[in-house]
């Protein structure tokens, strides 16, 4: 299942991201290209796709995206800081419109405290400077079915990103708040004018 949508999505995206002169990378670490591979297996992918960085050693997450040690050091390479750290390399490193990163435990070893066999972050950014990044927990499932399931979520990150940004319909002002509202002032007091009494005609 999770082959299909990942086909029909990439279909979908490449469509999108070529009526809008779109330009995609990639940067992958647990699914080692298979987000790159669904997309280059369509057809006429090379007017969208520009490249894919399978980054799978921490020093290749800094040699070739520019992840910094320290967030490395500090996080971990699973982890929602390198995530975003390699979608932003990916971008600034390909000069793409669009880029998505993957970094995850697919297993069955490599889990650790607090971060479980299954766990996987993605981010994903965007040339105007929207970044979104996503954390999922798929579960002991298989290595090959956490792989599949982390496809498919990077290519809907990417439909995302590519569809622009959500403009926020503003909220319609009724008839009566077009109006200006009138300020209730106090009355004026206005200086009241004696006339002085006419002599009497002589």
């Amino acid at each position: 299942m999770a082959g299909s949508d990942a086909r029909a999505l990439s279909r979908s995206l490449l469509d999108l991201c070529r009526m809008r002169k779109l330009t995609i990378a990639t940067a992958e670490s647990c699914t080692g290209g298979l987000v790159a591979g669904a997309l280059t297996d369509i057809p006429g992918s090379s007017d969208v796709i520009d490249r894919g960085f399978v980054t799978y050693s921490n020093d290749a997450k800094r040699a070739m995206l520019g992840v910094e040690a320290s967030t490395l050091t500090n996080f971990g390479a699973v982890s929602k800081e390198t995530a975003t750290a390699m979608a932003v390399g990916a971008l600034e490193r390909a000069d793409v419109d669009l880029a998505v990163a993957i970094t995850g435990i697919a297993g069955p070893g490599g889990a650790t405290p607090g971060k479980p066999v299954g766990l996987v972050h993605f981010a994903a950014a965007a040339r105007d400077g929207r970044i979104i990044h996503r954390e999922h927990r798929f579960g002991a499932i298989g290595r090959s079915a956490v792989r599949a399931r982390s496809v498919v979520e990077a290519l809907r990150m990417l439909m995302d990103l590519a569809r622009g940004p959500q403009v926020q319909a503003k909220p319609q002002r009724t008839a009566a708040s077009r109006l200006r509202p009138r300020v209730t002032r106090s009355p004026r007091r206005h200086a009241v004018k004696r006339r002085t009494p006419r002599s009497p005609r002589g």
